[in-house]
């Protein structure tokens, strides 16, 4: 059996700022959540009508391939966020619609929360009539929702926001081999009071990393070339980086709760499922999961959702 005082005597300390210790936790997942209902609102872009003339006349040909490449996204970035439900929670429900049946959805379904999935293209090549049904939905919603990474833009910009590429060009003036975020990377908490950070003061609690408690620090994945100038009117800022500065935004006004993230917090499980251990040492994407995780339990305490 290991002695944990034989950590103690140790007088060589590893090498880099965080968890300077010769020993690692277990970290097994709990379904400390008894039940939830998510609407999972899959972003991305299915069929023609789906498309925005601009598409059809900047796609031309390669109309088809594009929305099969996008079929395939869809349904993983779909998947990953339903995943995340069903592992952190002991009864989970859950329903994934289009974006243009948000609204229907919503109200038939009457989920705890809804998730919006990430998304590929440019909203110039999206149906003008799916946006607009959209922003009469998530404007006025009292719903707890949660935005990651295009659908964060696409509550930025249903707010009033503008969207850049992140070398500060107008996107349709770069379409392609635009600069981007991609692979893991480090993003700063600017408002660590937010209760979606639970968890954070706490020194003594095995919860977060060592760098985020004591650095304020998250590890998250990105993939992105575009990001949300600005805030929209509403919405306070809750994370940041020196490549994109709204990494992470929140309204919690007029009876709202959106959680707006770039990054990709969903695919934080996928990455700790396909682990070989369960120690702490390779799990450093827990970060996103613990957010998904504080956000359901933010949504059920919602007053919204008090039946």
């Amino acid at each position: 059996m290991f002695d944990a005082a034989v950590t103690t005597n140790v007088s060589e300390q590893l090498p880099f700022p965080y968890n300077r210790r010769a020993y690692c936790h277990y970290e097994p997942i709990e379904k400390r959540i008894r039940h939830a209902r998510v609407l999972i609102v899959n972003c991305l872009l299915r069929y023609e009508s789906d498309l925005s003339p601009l598409a059809h006349t900047d796609w031309q040909d390669t109309v088809e391939s594009k929305l099969r490449f996008e079929r395939k996204v869809s349904s993983m970035a779909c998947n990953n966020i339903a995943q995340n439900v069903i592992r952190l929670v002991q009864n989970p429900k859950t329903l994934t619609v289009h974006l243009s049946e948000v609204a229907d959805a919503a109200r038939d379904f009457n989920p705890d929360a809804i998730v919006l999935s990430g998304t590929f293209s440019d909203f110039d090549y999206y149906n003008p009539q799916h946006l607009e049904s959209f922003r009469n939905f998530i404007v006025g919603t009292k719903i707890p929702v949660l935005a990651i990474c295009g659908s964060h833009q696409l509550v930025a910009t249903s707010f009033g926001a503008h969207l850049k590429t992140l070398d500060d060009r107008e996107l349709g003036e770069k379409r392609s081999d635009r600069v981007v975020e991609y692979q893991y990377r480090f993003v700063k908490i600017v408002d660590k009071n937010d209760p979606i950070f639970d968890g954070n003061d706490d020194q003594s609690s095995g919860i977060w990393q060592d760098y985020t408690k004591e650095d304020d620090i998250l590890r998250v994945w990105q993939n992105h070339g575009v990001q949300v100038e600005g805030l929209p009117e509403g919405f306070r800022l809750l994370a940041t980086s020196y490549l994109c500065k709204n990494q992470m935004m929140v309204k919690h006004s007029d009876g709202q709760m959106i959680y707006c993230v770039q990054f990709h917090l969903e695919k934080s499980f996928e990455d700790w499922s396909k682990n070989p251990t369960r120690w702490e040492h390779p799990n450093e994407s827990r970060d996103g999961r613990i957010l998904f995780e504080n956000f359901l339990k933010l949504a059920l305490q919602h007053p919204s959702r008090k039946r």
